[in-house]
C-alpha cells in the first residue's frame, strides 16, 4: 500500500516538493490562501509562487487542514519558522499517532531558538521527526532540471522508507542520520548568503565572494560541531552544497536581501517588497545567541546580524571584515 502524503504550505519550495511526491504517492496539499488552493485544483498552477511551472494533475490542494491531515501516512512541515509552531498545533488533532513528520523549513524559532525538529518533538512527541534539506532552488526542480538533496532523521529505517517517497527522477535524495548537522547547515547557511549578496550588492569580486563563502562555511561548521553536529556533514549536500547554491543564485532570497543591502537599502523596506520569507534575517539574532552560548567566533555572521537590525552599515560591515587581521586559516575567525 503506497504511503499517503499530507504537506502544510502551499508556498514555492512546498509545491515543489508536493508535486515531486505526487508521482510516488497520493498527496494533498494544504494552504490557507484560497486563492492558491483554486489555482492548483482547476489550473494546475501556482501563479503566487511558480508561475511558470505547470503542477502535475495528481496532485490535490484543500483549504481544510483536517483533510490533508487526518488520513496522512506522512506530514511534511513547508511552513515558514515564524507560523510552524502555530500550524502543527492546528494540525495536532487531525494527525494520528506515531506518523512522521518532516521539516522543509529552514530556519529557527525566534523566540526560543528551537530547530523546527525541536519544535515538532515539543508539539507532537513520539511522532518520529526529520528534515528534506540540501541545495534546493524550487524553480529549478520545477523546470526539470537535476538536484540532489538529503533527508535526514535519527531513525536508519524510517528513513531508508522514507527516501524513495521524495526520490524523483533528476531529484535525487540521500539519506543522512545526523539530524542536527543537517538541520543547522540549511539554517545557518542563509545568513553567510546574506553576506555574499551584500559584497555582490557592493560590487566585490569573485575573489571576495570565494572567501566569504569558504569563511563562512568555517564558521557554521564551528558552531555546528560544538552544538553536536558531525563535521563531515558541514562538507556534504546539507552544508557546503546548500551554500554555494543560496551564495551564488540570483533565485536565493537570502543573497537578495544581501544584495539589496549592499546598494544601501533599509532592511524593512526589502522585506516588504518579497512575496517570500528571507529566513536568514529572522534567524540571525537566534544564531548569534547561540554562537555566545558555545563561544564560537563568527564575525561575518556578527556583522550580518548588525546590518540587518540597522545597527551597521553594508559598507561599514564589508570594510570591517577585508580589514580584519588574518592569522591561521585552521584557527576560529
Amino acid at each position: 500500500m503506497k504511503l499517503r502524503v499530507g504537506l502544510l504550505g502551499g508556498g514555492s519550495w512546498g509545491t515543489t516538493v508536493a508535486s515531486l511526491v505526487s508521482r510516488n504517492a497520493p498527496i494533498k496539499i494544504w494552504a490557507r490562501d484560497n486563492d492558491t488552493v483554486r489555482d492548483i485544483n482547476e489550473n494546475h498552477r501556482n501563479s503566487k509562487y511558480l508561475p511558470d511551472a505547470t503542477l502535475p494533475e495528481a496532485l490535490q490542494a484543500t483549504g481544510d487542514i483536517g483533510e490533508a491531515v487526518k488520513d496522512a501516512d506522512v506530514l511534511v512541515m513547508g511552513i515558514p519558522s515564524n507560523n510552524f509552531r502555530d500550524v502543527l498545533k492546528e494540525a495536532k488533532s487531525y494527525l494520528r499517532p506515531w506518523v512522521p513528520v518532516i521539516s522543509l523549513t529552514k530556519g529557527l524559532e525566534l523566540s526560543t531558538g528551537k530547530r523546527m525538529t525541536e519544535v515538532i518533538e515539543e508539539v507532537l512527541p513520539g511522532h518520529p521527526v526529520g528534515v528534506l534539506t540540501g541545495p534546493n532552488l524550487a524553480r529549478e526542480i520545477m523546470a526539470g532540471q537535476a538536484a540532489a538533496s538529503v533527508i535526514s532523521m535519527e531513525d536508519e529505517i524510517i528513513v531508508k522508507q522514507l527516501q524513495q517517497l521524495f526520490h524523483s527522477g533528476l531529484f535525487r535524495v540521500y539519506t543522512n542520520t545526523d539530524l542536527l548537522g543537517c538541520e543547522l547547515g540549511g539554517v545557518l547557511k542563509n545568513i553567510i548568503a546574506i553576506a555574499v549578496g551584500m559584497g555582490d550588492g557592493l560590487g566585490a569580486g569573485d575573489n571576495t565572494r570565494s572567501a566569504l563563502i569558504t569563511r563562512g562555511l568555517a564558521e557554521i561548521t564551528r558552531l555546528g560541531v560544538a552544538i553536536g553536529g558531525r563535521p563531515e556533514t558541514f562538507s556534504g549536500l546539507t552544508g557546503m552544497g546548500d551554500m554555494i547554491a543560496t551564495c551564488t543564485s540570483p533565485l536565493s532570497r537570502n543573497r537578495h536581501v544581501g544584495v539589496e543591502l549592499g546598494k544601501g537599502r533599509k532592511i524593512d523596506d526589502i522585506i516588504e517588497d518579497m512575496l517570500m520569507v528571507a529566513e536568514g534575517v529572522k534567524s540571525a539574532p537566534t544564531v548569534m545567541a547561540l554562537a555566545k552560548k558555545y563561544n564560537v567566533a563568527m564575525p561575518i555572521a556578527e556583522d550580518v546580524y548588525e546590518v540587518t537590525k540597522g545597527t551597521r552599515s553594508a559598507v561599514r560591515a564589508y570594510r570591517g571584515l577585508i580589514s580584519a587581521s588574518a592569522g591561521s586559516e585552521a584557527d576560529a575567525g
